[in-house]
C-alpha cells in the first residue's frame, strides 16, 4: 500500500475513534460496527430486493447499541442508498436531527470506504477502534444555509474563522468553488474533513483531478473516470 495511503486510513480510524461535533466516540465506534453488522441483515436484503422497501414488514437485526433512528439511517445507507429519497430522510429526521445525520453518514462511508479497499486489496479488515472519551464540540456553522440538498449546507463564501478550510483543495476562483459533493457533508465540516481526508488518497486531490496533463497514479484519469462510473451505476448513484 502507498505510504499516504495507509497514512490517511491510520489518521481516518484514529478519528473515528474520538468525540466528533455531535457525536461521541462511543457513539461513532457503534455506528462502524452496525455499518459492519448491516451488510448481513435479512429485513435489509429483504427491502433491497423489493420493489417497494417499505412494503416489507419487520425490523432490522442490529447490534443494539444504536437508537431506532440511527439503525435505519446506518442500515439503509449501507445496503440500499441508491433508494433513499427526501420522503424517507424526513421521517429519519424527525428522531434524528440533521447534524446528527451528516456526522452518522461521514461515519458510515469512512468505514465503508477503508473497509472495500481493504477486501479489494486482499487485506484482512481493521479492528475498530477502542473509543476514546471526551464530549462533542456541538459546533454549528452559523453561515449554514437551506440546500441544495436535504439538510444545509455551508459554502465556501460563507466559512467563517471558526471553521476548517474546506474547500483548501478545490482549484479555481474561491467564488467558484462549492460543488455538491463538497457541500454534502459540509454542516458538520470536521465530518467533511474526516471523509474528505480518507477519499482523496484514494481518487485525486481536487488539483490532481483537473491537471490533465500529468497522470498521479498507476491508471490515467480517463481509467479512473471509467471506474468511477461503474460502481456508481452498480450502486445506483446518481450523482
Amino acid at each position: 500500500m502507498r505510504p499516504d495511503l495507509a497514512a490517511a486510513h491510520d489518521l481516518a480510524w484514529q478519528r473515528l475513534a474520538g468525540p466528533g461535533t455531535w457525536l461521541s466516540g462511543a457513539e461513532r465506534v457503534a455506528i462502524a460496527a452496525e455499518t459492519r453488522h448491516a451488510a448481513a441483515c435479512p429485513f435489509c436484503a429483504a427491502r433491497a430486493a423489493a420493489a417497494l422497501p417499505l412494503s416489507v414488514p419487520g425490523q432490522h437485526a442490529s447490534l443494539g447499541r444504536l437508537g431506532a433512528a440511527e439503525i435505519e439511517a446506518v442500515h439503509r445507507i449501507r445496503t440500499d442508498s441508491g433508494r433513499l429519497g427526501s420522503a424517507w430522510f424526513r421521517r429519519v429526521n424527525a428522531d434524528l436531527p440533521a447534524p446528527r445525520y451528516i456526522e452518522l453518514v461521514s461515519v458510515v462511508v469512512v468505514t465503508l470506504a477503508v473497509d472495500t479497499f481493504r477486501a479489494a486489496a486482499g487485506l484482512p479488515r481493521r479492528e475498530l477502534p477502542d473509543p476514546l472519551p471526551g464530549d462533542p464540540s456541538r459546533h454549528l456553522p452559523a453561515g449554514a444555509r437551506p440546500g441544495p440538498g436535504w439538510t444545509a449546507a455551508l459554502r465556501p463564501e460563507d466559512v467563517s474563522a471558526a471553521e476548517p478550510d474546506l474547500f483548501r483543495d478545490y482549484p479555481g476562483p474561491r467564488e467558484r468553488r462549492g460543488a455538491n459533493i463538497h457541500l454534502a457533508l459540509s454542516l458538520v465540516p470536521d465530518s467533511m474533513i474526516h471523509w474528505w481526508d480518507a477519499f482523496e488518497p484514494m481518487y485525486l486531490t481536487g488539483p490532481q483531478m483537473h491537471d490533465f496533463d500529468r497522470e498521479f497514479r498507476a491508471i490515467t484519469h480517463p481509467q479512473i473516470e471509467m471506474l468511477a462510473a461503474r460502481v456508481a451505476a452498480l450502486n445506483q448513484c446518481e450523482y
